[in-house]
Formats: C-alpha cells, structure tokens, sequence
C-alpha cells in the first residue's frame, strides 16, 4: 500500500468513526437538538477537526441517512429476488419496507429531512447528491420490478412504471408514519390496527395494476 493510498484510507476511517458518533448523538436527541460540540466529543475529537471532514451538521445527519438507505436498498434488492413471482416481488418489497421501519426506525424517521427542501440551507451539494442518488436507488428497485411485470404480463400495459412506483411508496410511507407516531391512537379510539391497513392499502393498489389474465392467479386479501 502506497503512502498516498494509505492516506485516504485512514482519512475513511476517520470519516467513518465521526458517522458513528454523530449516528448515536443524533439517534438519541434529533437533529435540531443535537450540536457539533456533542458530536465532536462522542467522536473524541476537536470541533475544528470535525469541521475538516463535514463542514455542517445537516451534512452529518445526510450522511448518517445515507447509511440508512444502504440498509433499505439491501432489504429491498433481496425482496425483489427473481425466483418468486412478479406480484410476490411487489409485495415483498412492501414488506421489507414496513419491516425496515420497525427494526430501523431512527433510519426511517430521519428520511423525512430529504423532504424539507426549507432545512437543506447547510448542506453541501456533494452531501445532497449523495443522498438523492440512494433515494434514487431504491426507487429503481421498485420501479424495475413494476417495469417487468408491465413486459411479463402480470401489470397492464397502460402503466407508468414510475407514476405507480410513487404511488406505493408514498401510500406505504404514509400509513407507516401514522403507526409510528400514534399507533395506540387508532387502536383505542377508532378500533383499527394499522399494519392491517397498511396490508390492505397495499393489496388493493396492487390489484388495480393487474392484467386480467394475472387477476385469475392473485385474489388480494381486502
């Protein structure tokens, strides 16, 4: 290993070591509590040295979701396992997301900032594109799959694989975050649980996107 080569690897080390403090700084207060002193000191490092390596805290918190979608992608990436059927694939995905938002939920909550364009105002354009070009690859996995089902026969023709892919995950999110924050609400006060729901919502969605002849082998559970 040359001494430039060594260099860099040591400085990703480091990088590495400051996502791990700032992961556990932010997992445990949130972003908009948190500082760079406590993050510097969990690092066991000086503030400015941390400043060479992220110049903001919102680039630490990308960074950090960016270790979140490299989770998900593998989970997805793996649902989408070309040995079962194309519908099971979709709802495999579904699953793998909803089990993502449980066994990862810090990762899960903190996907939000990536939708509040108004707090990005320290972040970096690296950081950023970063952490959209994750993002972007868990879209392509579900669109993919709804792409092939579109050329299998399973989805009709007159989809738009990335309108239906926005769809799902919107819906999915949506009903996930409403477990998240008040799960007991639904049950004590309007007798519904959400994960069946979200089952459900997921079942029907599906079930508009198939062609007729798919229809005769999948019969969603609604």
């Amino acid at each position: 290993m040359s001494k430039i080569e060594r260099k860099e690897r040591e400085k990703q080390l480091r990088r590495e070591s400051i996502l791990d403090a700032a992961e556990s700084v932010f997992f445990e207060k949130g972003l908009i509590a948190s500082t760079m002193d406590e993050i510097a000191e969990k690092a066991e490092l000086s503030k400015g040295t941390l400043y060479l390596y992220y110049r903001s805290k919102d680039d630490l918190y990308l960074g950090v979701i960016c270790r979140g979608f490299d989770i998900l992608i593998g989970k997805l990436s793996e649902a989408a396992s070309p040995d079962v059927s194309t519908i099971q694939k979709l709802l495999n995905i579904g699953s793998a997301y909803y089990n993502f938002s449980q066994k990862h939920t810090h990762y899960f909550r903190m996907f939000s900032f990536l939708e509040s364009p108004q707090f990005h105002t320290m972040a970096s354009e690296e950081l950023l594109n970063e952490s959209h070009n994750q993002s972007k690859r868990a879209w392509d996995v579900i669109i993919d799959v709804i792409s092939n089902g579109i050329k299998d026969g399973t989805f009709r023709e007159n989809i738009d694989p990335v309108q239906m892919a926005i769809i799902l995950w919107s819906n999915a999110t949506a009903i996930m975050k409403l477990k998240d924050r008040k799960d007991q609400f639904w049950i004590e006060n309007l007798n519904v649980d959400i994960d069946t729901v979200l089952q459900k919502s997921n079942a029907m969605l599906v079930s508009t996107m198939l062609t007729e002849n798919a229809k005769r082998y999948y019969q969603p559970k609604l």
